[in-house]
């Protein structure tokens, strides 16, 4: 039984794994319930249409469309509904695009429980702040918008051991390298082996490099790093 005060999600996934997974997260979390899932975007609008959620987390891709087309859908209906993303997809236009959409937060997968709970919980605050008062403030207004801009911003969100200014080193050795090791990237930026390693492979989970191995002519195969060119 949905509780007046609730948040209602829709959750619109392709994969009802995945669905799955996040309406039972949803369980976990107080002030929200699932009110239905889509899995294309035809079903999606309809759902839209006849109930009125508060919140959608919403994949990119789906079968019949693009969760970008959704966010279109909502504002040109006027639809008072927030938008989470939810989305493999690490392409820099595709997050600007989605925060023109107005998108309150974006995720990207495989999304651990801690970092959705993190942003529903911030949501909801926001949520229940705005609900509270009669006018704003400046400090308010001010506040609001820095947290809004840090749960978009990839750098705010740089994981433990991964600093910006090392980060930015490595990423500059790809002007002028085409392929590059370890063990010469750590000689590189001054660094050692591991660190540079670390780094590189940081680079890879947010599909900016690609691993590779490479073949001399004694000893193992070395794992090599190049540019991503999508």
């Amino acid at each position: 039984m949905i509780n007046n005060k609730d948040i209602k999600v829709l959750i619109i996934e392709d994969d009802l794994g995945i669905a799955e997974i996040h309406r039972r997260s949803l369980i976990k979390i107080d002030g929200f319930e699932t009110i239905g899932i889509a899995t294309s975007k035809d079903e999606a609008e309809t759902l839209l249409d006849v109930l009125a959620p508060d919140l959608l987390l919403l994949d990119l891709y789906l079968p019949d469309g693009n969760g970008l087309d959704i966010l279109k859908y909502l504002r040109q209906k006027e639809y008072a509904c927030d938008v989470i993303l939810i989305t493999a997809d690490r392409d820099v236009e595709t997050l600007q695009q989605a925060m023109r959409g107005g998108v309150v937060d974006y995720l990207l997968k495989p999304v651990v429980f801690s970092r959705l709970q993190e942003a529903l919980d911030k949501y909801l605050k926001q949520k229940n702040q705005l609900g509270s008062i009669d006018d704003l403030d400046q400090s308010l207004v001010d506040s609001m918008i820095s947290n809004s801009a840090g749960a978009l911003n990839p750098v705010a969100r740089l994981p433990k051991g991964i600093d910006k200014v090392t980060l930015d080193k490595v990423r500059l050795l790809f002007n002028s390298q085409t392929q590059i090791t370890a063990d010469k990237a750590g000689e590189l930026i001054g660094a050692s082996r591991t660190t540079a390693r670390r780094y590189l492979e940081h680079l890879i989970s947010s599909g900016e490099l690609l691993a590779d191995l490479s073949y001399g002519t004694v000893g193992r195969p070395e794992r090599t790093y190049i540019k991503s060119r999508k």
